[in-house]
């Protein structure tokens, strides 16, 4: 079992920059591969980006390629997602994820234990 806890979410403007955090409890979130999602008012819970359990494997959504960074401190049980260049697009609830497997993946259904979010809000 993983108990995912997000941190870092806020008030930014257009072009700043934020550092989300995903802390971890269980014995298993070393071997597990994390993701991020997002989900926006009346859309769908969607893709950010994912990292393997090792942290030398990573995938990101090409809405935020070039402008974001995941990566894992397996010390720390924890999980960052370093996002810069923010737009109003990327106002959404992001959500942490992990995989009982230590493979990436950009599919929902692959991760079965869901952080409860936290609030990201870009103003231009």
């Amino acid at each position: 079992q993983v108990q995912l806890v997000e941190s870092g979410g806020g008030l930014v403007q257009a072009g700043g920059s934020l550092r989300l955090s995903c802390a971890a409890s269980g014995r298993t979130f070393s071997t597990s591969a994390v993701g991020w999602f997002r989900q926006a008012p009346g859309k769908e819970r969607e893709f950010v980006a994912a990292i393997n359990w090792s942290g030398d494997s990573t995938d990101y959504a090409d809405s935020v390629k070039g402008r974001s960074t995941i990566s894992r401190d397996n010390a720390k049980n924890t999980v960052y997602l370093q996002m810069n260049s923010l737009k109003p697009g990327d106002t959404a609830v992001y959500y942490c994820a992990a995989r009982r497997y230590g493979g990436t993946s950009y599919r929902r259904t692959d991760y079965a234990y869901w952080g409860q979010g936290t609030q990201v809000t870009v103003s231009s």
